[in-house]
């Protein structure tokens, strides 16, 4: 979908991945699927409250993942 957003669980990551790495990919997600790099002021709320929705969804299924050989870890954030 979005060339930019990479892939956040083990093994494309060494470690797990960063709530700042996290809050990326929502900033990305959304800006794609909103078609605002930068939303104008009266979308700011509404956009700035879908970031933080899908980096919590993302950091729930990142954690929640279970990855062969690792037991599933704690949600971030």
């Amino acid at each position: 979908m979005c060339r930019s957003i990479k892939t956040l669980r083990p093994p494309a990551l060494e470690t797990e991945a960063t709530e700042e790495e996290i809050r990326a990919a929502a900033l990305q997600y959304v800006r794609k699927v909103s078609g605002f790099r930068a939303p104008a002021a009266h979308n700011r709320e509404v956009f700035d409250d879908a970031v933080q929705a899908v980096a919590e969804a993302t950091a729930a299924l990142l954690g929640g993942l279970q990855i062969k050989g690792r037991p599933a870890s704690q949600p971030t954030g």
